[in-house]
């Protein structure tokens, strides 16, 4: 099990779950941190309040689990680079 990982104002949770095949599902939960008041963006702030939590399973299949959390951390930071470029 990995540790969460801050970025941006969120917690991300990278995991990997070896399936009956051998192979590893990249999953991935990602939650807002709370509210710290420093940045101005309203959409950002009201997600925090909220306590925002999103989950993503088998995001790709993988030989070798540090790839599938490798693969996670990554598509986790495009989808939070993705979705404060669109706030």
């Amino acid at each position: 099990m990995n540790a969460p990982l801050r970025y941006k104002g969120y917690e991300v949770a990278p995991s990997a779950q070896q399936l009956p095949n051998g192979l590893y599902a990249a999953n991935l939960t990602i939650g807002a941190l709370p509210d710290t008041g420093t940045d101005t963006r309203a959409g950002e702030h009201s997600e925090a309040r909220r306590g925002a939590q999103h989950s993503f399973d088998a995001l790709d299949y993988f030989f070798d689990e540090r790839h599938a959390l490798a693969y996670a951390c990554r598509w986790a930071r495009m989808w939070i680079d993705n979705r404060r470029r669109c706030a």
